[in-house]
């Protein structure tokens, strides 16, 4: 690593050191910059030399200065918030210019699907997120970077390890079995995001892509926006388009980021004391008569099975599983070229390191797109990004070999022994023995790709031409050394290695028409076709034996013990066309449809329609709004559409045969029951937008309310046992999604010191409509059941502690029998409301029910920007709110020393006497006082979290002159720096890594909390 960093701080030094320009003969131009609506001054405000790298800004009295050559013509000014103006020189030494307001600028262009069009005449929901944005974070994936950013769109990250999956819904879940992720595309290619791990937590080929590459990132919400792109765009579409080069001399980016990271929240255990308090205590509780327990005293038990005991250890164990860290980034990006030829190149390397010890992610990127006009009606270009990672991972959370699960240690036995080795003689295998003793290493290449031709036909009539490549080779090596070995069965060492190469190719033709017809009727069509292909090859191979630590390759294993290689496919072809229309610029209407046909459904129902129609009506553009000054802008919308899902294994329609053996002698036997009508989930969703500008558009808002139906929902339905089968893939089943969506924009100051806001919050309503009398479990007690949401948490209600004699009570939630009132075994508790509750030895009588639902209730997020001078502050909270997490783990470190496992500081409030009012059950070690699945581990895990505060400076243009620079911003970035929530656990953003499933939401088993970082960096342009 040392090696490592000497080397990017020397590429670093080379780079921004290099080089003076030549000067030529030059002029020198002054002026005053100041808003036109008030003409107070601007300060900040950037200067550039058109088609050069030469720039400068405003001083706080919006002074500039600035250094130009004889054969320059013209001067570019810009400011957030402003309209960007040309002036031209001709001539003149001083220039002074105004700048208009443009705070909402509805003509930014808004991409969609196969085209684009403008924020004005969009009649679908489209959140956007710019590439500046995405600038100033310093997070693992792209995921993450939109979190908090964008109203409706709710990002969970499942544990702080590195390079994880992350779970992303657009607008609620829209399935239960099938995929609920979005479609990505990239440059208008569909990408690959599906995890290819061999085993424990998953792998997000998302975090392979560089983000700082982003000119933009586009959500399609409603069905309106994402109908085009048919059978793949249920749970939404993320546009993703990356920077292009534009004509002008080339201009170099150089930035470079160190930081480190530590846990963003912690929870407290038992200290060696409180630990032999409180086992002392629960062993008095739960000894016999003489004082014995299963016929030793509490000195003999521990002694025997906890060594060192009586010995005076305080070992903390909850600090081990983190490691200290430095992460360093460097990147360098290059733009520029003629009007024929355009340019962007960009290229840098990440060395991560987690918080967790020995997880580590090393990732080297480089891009080159290119874009050339070969004649005024022809364009070519293509895009092609390389990626390698290198990553360190670590088990799951259901591991031992999990740092996490380091916590269950107890703290009256040493870390070392007194050679000061690792102790070896713990409570549970020390799962620090993992850091030298075994390797889990992914390495990925994965390669993305496409070209276009773009030719005009006629002057309003152009076709353009794709193909895409996405590309993975992922290779998992895995070993475990003699002093690990043994604790997986395999004393002298275990190596396995698996091979995954996944190829996504794409090819789409699509015509472009626009027209104006007797100047108030403007048209814009397109149609097209597209076509999409998917193969998987994956090998294993296994051995075990190795001959010493230095061989840890499966070619070094005395014996092979498996191995297994395998193939599949599946593609899609899809027809697809778009109208819009407007009048007047007033009255908007959008048609669309698509018709997809896929391998993997029936032969009955292969293809399917995906329609979709929106309306817009731009009130502010009514002759009885000319009158009034304090709406800018007003428009209705409205949207109806179809989308689909079909994001279910390959073959899941057809009857399968797997291959098998029976006395050396091969076979065959049937493995899937075939279903020729199999076809996919369709969703449709209704839109109802207003969007509203007021005071010159200083502040403005956008209000949704959406209702999504999906049915034919994908559920493995139980047939009869007669037909040879347990189960058959079928459409059945309903659930619906509905809610409404708010965004404010405003302005809140401008001149010297400048104050924007943005504001978003979204509240999303799901429920299961129809099952057809199914249940699906997933998760530890996670249900989709008729008329709940999905995932709702289903099991005992605990009531709390009974007064008098320290028993975990349950409510029974039934009427009880009269032999369960008369023998005692069913009681009321004033206390309690005089509802029916159980004692700890009758837990399996309480009626499990619907405890908690881990869906929020509200997301949002609250961005606040400032700037002063050079000086720019930029700050984002992110909100969750009424979503509950269910602590798996605490069956094991909260139930009040049932187990030899340390405990948290809760349950240091367990009952001691009668009278004591507590919601911590008598301590009774080796008994089940309250450690059932039940309520008693429910929380409500809403949280406000400080997701990114960013500080930065940009360095005067005087010095910057000086070194023949364009610019030069030195800034400091903090992610997750503040944390407000009532859930006790690490972390309320969570959901354990070792569950899949649509249905297996919001439970935390020992997952690791995010990383609170800061980072340094400082970007210099010339």
């Amino acid at each position: 690593m040392r090696l490592k960093v000497t080397m990017l701080l020397a590429v670093f030094s080379m780079f921004l050191f290099a080089g003076v320009e030549a000067q030529a003969q030059e002029t020198t131009i002054t002026g005053t910059v100041t808003s036109a609506e008030d003409m107070s001054p601007l300060p900040g405000v950037t200067i550039r030399v058109k088609n050069t790298n030469k720039g400068t800004t405003t001083n706080s009295e919006g002074e500039y200065s600035i250094t130009v050559s004889q054969e320059a013509a013209t001067l570019v000014f810009s400011f957030v918030g402003f309209k960007t103006l040309e002036v031209p020189i001709e001539g003149r030494t001083t220039i002074d210019v105004s700048l208009e307001t443009d705070v909402q600028q509805l003509s930014d262009v808004v991409v969609v699907g196969y085209g684009s069009t403008t924020k004005k005449d969009l009649t679908g929901n489209v959140a956007s997120v710019s590439g500046d944005e995405l600038d100033e974070v310093t997070v693992g994936s792209v995921e993450q970077a939109i979190q908090g950013r964008a109203a409706g769109v709710f990002v969970n990250s499942n544990n702080g390890k590195l390079g994880q999956a992350i779970q992303m819904r657009i607008r609620g879940t829209s399935s239960l079995t099938a995929s609920a992720q979005p479609l990505y595309v990239i440059d208008g290619i569909p990408v690959t995001t599906e995890s290819f791990s061999q085993v424990d937590n998953e792998t997000n080929p998302m975090a392979d892509f560089n983000y700082s590459d982003v000119e933009s990132i586009e959500i399609l919400k409603d069905a309106s926006a994402a109908a085009i792109y048919g059978s793949q765009a249920s749970n939404g579409v993320i546009l993703i388009t990356t920077k292009r080069g534009s004509a002008g001399p080339t201009q170099f980016d150089l930035n470079y980021t160190v930081g480190t990271a530590e846990p963003s929240g912690r929870r407290g255990f038992l200290n060696a004391a409180e630990y032999r308090e409180l086992f002392g205590e629960a062993f008095d509780n739960s000894a016999g008569p003489g004082g014995t327990l299963f016929g030793f005293t509490f000195n003999e038990l521990f002694s025997l099975d906890l060594p060192g005991f009586n010995e005076n250890y305080d070992s903390n164990w909850s600090d081990q599983p983190y490691q200290n860290n430095t992460s360093q980034t460097l990147e360098l990006k290059a733009s520029g070229g003629t009007e024929d030829t355009r340019f962007y190149i960009s290229g840098g390397a990440e060395l991560l390191e987690g918080i967790l010890i020995d997880n580590t992610l090393d990732r080297y990127s480089g891009r080159i797109n290119l874009d050339h006009s070969a004649s005024e009606k022809f364009d070519m270009g293509f895009k092609l990004s390389l990626t390698r990672s290198d990553q360190q991972r670590l088990s799951s959370d259901n591991a031992f070999s999990t740092p996490m699960q380091l916590v269950a240690q107890v703290p009256v036995q040493p870390i070392y022994d007194e050679d000061g080795d690792l102790n070896r003689n713990t409570l549970y295998f020390n799962g620090l023995l993992y850091r030298d003793g075994q390797s889990f290493n992914t390495t990925v290449f994965h390669s993305l790709g496409s070209a276009y031709l773009d030719y005009d036909i006629l002057p309003n009539l152009s076709l353009r031409t794709e193909f895409g490549i996405d590309l993975i080779d992922q290779n998992e090596e895995r070993w475990f050394g003699p002093s690990v070995a043994r604790n997986t069965g395999f004393p002298e060492g275990l190596a396995t290695n698996r091979w995954v190469r996944n190829l996504n190719w794409t090819t789409q033709t699509y015509a472009n028409y626009r027209t104006t017809i007797a100047e108030n009727h403007n048209i814009d069509a397109t149609a097209g076709i597209s076509f999409q292909e998917v193969t998987t090859d994956r090998a294993f191979v296994e051995g075990i034996n190795l001959p010493t630590t230095a061989f840890q390759q499966v070619a070094s294993a005395a014996e092979v013990t498996a191995g297994t290689a395998d193939f599949t496919s599946y593609n899609f072809v899809g027809y697809f066309a778009r109208a819009n229309y407007d009048y007047n610029d007033t009255y908007l209407l959008s048609l669309s449809g698509r018709v997809d046909g896929s391998s993997r459904f029936g032969e009955n129902n292969r293809y399917g329609f995906f329609p979709s129609a929106s309306v817009g009506w731009i009130l502010s553009n009514e002759s009885f709004m000319e009158e009034q000054d304090l709406v800018t802008f007003l428009k209705a919308k409205a949207s109806v559409g179809v989308t689909g899902n079909a994001q279910i294994d390959n073959f899941a329609s057809l009857g399968l045969f797997g291959a098998n053996s029976y006395s050396a002698q091969s076979g065959l036997n049937p493995t899937q029951s075939p279903n020729p009508d199999l076809k996919w989930e369709n969703t449709v969703q209704y839109n109802f937008g207003i969007e509203v500008g007021f005071l010159q558009d200083r502040i403005s808002a956008q209000m949704d309310y959406y209702i999504k139906n999906t049915d034919d929902l994908l559920l493995n339905v139980n047939v009869p046992g007669t037909t040879g089968f347990t189960t058959q893939l079928r459409n059945t089943g309903k659930l619906e999604n509905k809610g409404f969506e708010f965004v404010l924009n405003t302005y809140n100051l401008t001149g010297d010191f400048t104050w924007s806001t943005n504001f978003n919050f979204a509240i999303n309503e799901n429920e299961v409509t129809d099952l057809n009398g199914q249940v699906i479990e997933g998760g530890f007690i996670n249900r989709a059941v008729e008329g709940e949401a999905i995932g709702v948490f289903f099991a005992r209600e605990y009531a709390g502690v009974n007064s008098q004699n320290g028993d975990a009570i349950y409510y029974l939630n039934r009427q009880p029998t009269q032999a369960e009132i008369d023998n005692g075994i069913a009681y009321q508790l004033a206390q309690f409301g005089n509802r029916y509750v159980v004692g700890p030895d009758d837990f399996s009588r309480a009626e499990r029910v619907v405890i908690g639902n881990p869906n929020p209730d509200w997301t949002g997020g609250i961005g606040n920007r400032f700037s002063y001078k050079g000086f720019d502050l930029n700050v984002l909270f992110q909100f969750v709110v009424g979503n509950d997490v269910y602590n798996g783990g605490g069956t094991f470190m909260s139930c009040n020393a049932c187990f030899y496992d340390n405990q948290t500081t809760k349950q240091l409030d367990r009952w001691q006497e009668p009278g004591d009012i507590t919601d911590v059950p008598q301590a009774r070690l080796f008994q089940s006082n309250g450690d059932g699945e039940s309520s008693r581990y429910l929380e409500d895990a809403s949280y406000l979290r400080l997701k990114t505060m960013t500080l930065g400076y940009n360095l005067p243009s005087s010095l910057l002159e000086k070194a023949s620079l364009r610019n030069m911003r030195i800034y400091v970035t903090g992610q997750n720096l503040l944390t407000f929530t009532g859930y006790s656990g690490w972390d309320p953003e969570v959901n354990t890594d070792f569950i899949d499933g649509n249905v297996a939401l919001g439970t935390d088993f020992y997952a690791a909390p995010q990383p609170r970082s800061i980072t340094f960096g400082v970007n210099v342009g010339f």
